[in-house]
């Protein structure tokens, strides 16, 4: 087992991470920048490093900066959480030249399903459908065209180091194609340094289902069920659960089955996910793999009652995976706190917290790095929390949830806690009745609290 843990990342995953490693009696290093210097996880580490300014580039994603403080602190592990550098494959490699444990896969895996193409490639020759689309990339417009021809509009145009909801673009028509070719290849090299795109038939009226899968160096991949991801803002997660109410068992352990071997197809090793469009059919295809813990990894915790950080932290040990294949013992659903005014088209919030509350009780869970008088920074992602519910039945989670919204205080900025009130009294949302599209389609402030 690991002596001790740098962990490569700020807010509640670094605070995540802590309490799994002091669970099984590891040291821990927080790494943070100037404008994190108060927070939590630099509190509640064993020892901690400055390793730059607010700039995500000059700290979160310096790797000089990381490594140096992996080896004044002597440091045997580098867990990168999820975001900044979790699935950069240099920095996996960087980590294994300096005999510095990476937990994640292996540099070779990442580069495999980093690269949205090579990726498709890869599920579809390890038996896993794919969205209909190019075979690779899609070098020129002329080839576009070609493509989007035989595909048949609507088609999404994407980078193939994409994420986060950048660097893709609905596109209906061939004079949308030949607007946008030029648009998406530079945004894709400004966000990723990688202007490849490939391009993928739309699939209508889709949910977004994910598989969480597991693998451990001794050849053993298993699955651990999905997690429903529809509610979306462009592209970007807002609620997620599982069980899916889109997925019955029959097509639980089909996607399960074949996630599990397209990990074990990749020699992959740790959690990850894979992920899908499910049509109204029941047709699944695959679009992308995350080789990494995910943010939404706790309502898999919670339903099946197993600590997934646990597990990896163990299994990029060298251990065996302890895990097994089982069917959900509760539902959970999690919503995901931003620092955002949901009233004004989601803007960012940054600003002072002055007052706040966390709800607790049976059922409840709150992973969260904020407290009163912290200072919500401009400069990374806007999570502020993530509030999970769990109960015997789905309907059982809402109303936790419920509760637990009306209990959740924060006072200085806002927050996206009016949103997930409204939806958790919506009853499309109640009766399962979402796509990926849906906030496209729908004014959620109908039935805004």
């Amino acid at each position: 087992m690991f002596r001790k843990i740098l962990i490569a990342n700020r807010g509640e995953i670094a605070l995540r991470i802590i309490r799994a490693a002091k669970e099984l009696g590891i040291k821990t290093v927080a790494v943070f920048s100037e404008a994190d210097k108060h927070s939590l996880h630099v509190r509640f580490a064993d020892e901690a490093v400055c390793i730059g300014p607010n700039s995500s580039k000059d700290s979160y994603l310096n790797i000089r900066s990381i490594l140096s403080a992996a080896n004044i602190t002597n440091a045997d592990a580098i867990h990168p959480g999820y975001g900044f550098l979790a699935e950069n494959s240099y920095f996996a490699q960087i980590c294994s030249d300096h005999n510095i444990t990476f937990i994640g896969p292996s540099p070779e895996a990442i580069d495999k399903m980093g690269d949205k193409a090579v990726a498709k490639a890869t599920m579809k020759a390890a038996g896993v459908p794919v969205v209909p689309g190019s075979e690779g990339v899609v070098k020129t417009i002329e080839e576009a065209r070609d493509v989007a021809i035989k595909t048949t509009y609507p088609i999404m145009l994407k980078a193939v180091a994409g994420g986060g909801g950048k660097g893709m673009r609905l596109i209906q028509n061939e004079d949308e194609l030949n607007k946008n070719f030029e648009v998406i290849q530079n945004e894709a090299m400004s966000f990723f340094g990688n202007g490849d795109l490939y391009i993928e038939k739309l699939i209508g009226d889709a949910k977004h289902i994910e598989i969480q899968i597991f693998g451990d160096r001794f050849g053993n991949h298993i699955h651990l069920n999905e997690r429903e991801c529809s509610l979306q803002r462009r592209h970007q997660k807002l609620i997620e659960e599982t069980p899916s109410v889109a997925v019955s068992q029959k097509l639980r352990e089909k996607m399960g089955k074949i996630s599990a071997a397209g990990a074990k197809a990749v020699n992959y090793v740790g959690p990850g996910t894979i992920e899908y469009l499910l049509d109204k059919s029941g047709n699944f295809f695959f679009m992308e793999m995350n080789t990494r813990i995910q943010v939404e990894h706790p309502i898999t915790e919670e339903a099946l009652k197993i600590d997934l950080v646990k597990e990896q932290i163990r299994v990029l040990a060298g251990e065996k995976l302890s895990l097994s294949e089982h069917q959900p013992m509760f539902h959970s659903i999690e919503c995901r706190i931003n620092a955002e005014d949901p009233f004004n088209d989601f803007r960012p919030s940054p600003g002072k917290i002055e007052g706040l509350h966390c709800p607790g009780g049976q059922g409840i869970r709150v992973d969260t790095h904020i407290y009163q008088n912290y200072v919500v920074p401009p400069y990374y992602d806007s999570l502020l929390a993530k509030l999970i519910t769990y109960g015997r039945t789905r309907q059982d989670a809402i109303d936790k949830m419920k509760l637990a919204l009306d209990e959740f205080v924060i006072e200085g900025v806002k927050t996206t806690i009016p949103f997930h009130q409204a939806m958790m009294n919506n009853p499309d949302f109640v009766n399962g009745k979402i796509d990926t599209k849906y906030l496209e389609k729908h004014n959620w402030l109908e039935y805004k609290v």
